[in-house]
């Protein structure tokens, strides 16, 4: 990394999806980064967005920042819509903007940060979720000039992100809450339905390693196994109540996908998992952290009792699975905030001042 360039603008369309006070965005730059891998990147943009108004202490130290992090298919915006923004963001909510200032970065390979399908394609630096972690902490420290925050979310794979930030950076966040994750290495089930979408995409003719001209049918066939090991039984009665129903939601997901997703970007989502395991490094967390999971989530089965193994590896650590029911969504149920907010304001009340 030889130079680091900040450029804040400030937000356009960011008003309409969340009306909230002091919103910005902006992209953060870095110069010859290199990987893990060994592999460089001239130019790599961070896209982020924020909320509220940071506040320091009188050694200017930040008193308030709150990093969100996302999944694999979404990027900061996620946290923008309406069944999360509404239950989090409004005055004397979690976490009121009025009171904390509130970081929502796209990831590296998504959003509007560089990505294989900006022109690289599988010429893109292959990366990992520490990769990932690394350049979040870049942006917090070297963009935003935070060297401290209250809390880190994460749903997902930004769950998986927030423990191992509690790993790596251990003094650097009061408190973690990791949603709709597992600290444990991706396996089984869970491995074998990636690894399904990852041969979709490799092992499709049309693919051409990478340079294809137009998105791969068996990519395209592959998109609604996301929403079919996502969703819930009930969610996806909703979706198929029929024959017709079914099939009609189907096609629009197959539709959808190709309108909205690129075959190399879903590539390395799905392959850049490869590198999380952070069991062996539970000890290493001193944050408060509550985890929350649900019942009903086909990626972290509560009947492996991974939580209730390692979960105490961590000293301050608890978790907390919300049974299913008729509010629930399987793995989807991150995106209803109402169903995590108490919990999120639990963690928030037994942190320090």
């Amino acid at each position: 990394m030889k130079s680091l360039i900040l450029a804040l603008v400030l937000m356009s369309g960011l008003a309409a999806a969340y009306a909230a006070p002091a919103q910005q965005e902006g992209d953060f730059l870095l110069h010859d980064h290199v990987f893990a891998s060994g592999e460089t990147l001239p130019e790599l943009k961070l896209h982020y967005a924020t909320l509220g108004t940071l506040k320091r202490d009188a050694s200017g130290h930040p008193t308030n920042a709150v990093l969100m992090l996302h999944g694999t298919t979404g990027t900061g915006r996620n946290f923008l819509a309406p069944s999360i923004s509404d239950a989090l963001f409004g005055p004397g909510q979690p976490l009121d903007a009025e009171k904390y200032f509130i970081i929502l970065p796209d990831g590296i390979g998504r959003g509007q940060s560089s990505k294989p399908s900006d022109g690289l394609r599988m010429k893109f630096p292959h990366y990992g979720y520490g990769d990932i972690v690394a350049l979040q902490h870049a942006l917090v420290v070297d963009g935003l000039k935070i060297d401290h925050l209250k809390l880190i979310v994460g749903t997902s794979m930004g769950g998986m992100q927030t423990w191992i930030w509690g790993e790596a950076f251990p003094d650097f966040a009061d408190g973690l809450m990791p949603i709709a994750s597992q600290p444990v290495a991706v396996t089984g089930r869970n491995y074998l339905w990636r690894q399904m979408i990852v041969d979709a995409v490799r092992k499709d003719p049309d693919w051409n390693n990478g340079d294809y001209r137009e998105q791969p049918k068996g990519f395209l066939r592959m998109l609604p196994l996301f929403t079919l090991m996502t969703g819930s039984a009930i969610s996806l009665e909703a979706l198929g109540a029929t024959h017709e129903a079914a099939r009609k939601n189907l096609d629009a997901i197959t539709a959808n996908g190709a309108k909205t997703f690129d075959a190399n970007d879903y590539l390395y989502w799905f392959t850049a998992v490869d590198d999380y395991d952070p069991e062996p490094r539970l000890a290493a967390i001193k944050a408060k952290l509550l985890a929350v999971n649900f019942a009903d989530d086909l990626l972290n089965p509560v009947e492996l009792g991974v939580m209730e193994r390692l979960t105490p590896k961590a000293a301050n650590a608890s978790f907390v699975i919300v049974p299913a029911g008729p509010d629930t969504a399987g793995h989807q149920s991150l995106t209803r905030a109402k169903l995590w907010a108490p919990y999120l304001k639990q963690l928030i009340d037994s942190l320090p001042n």
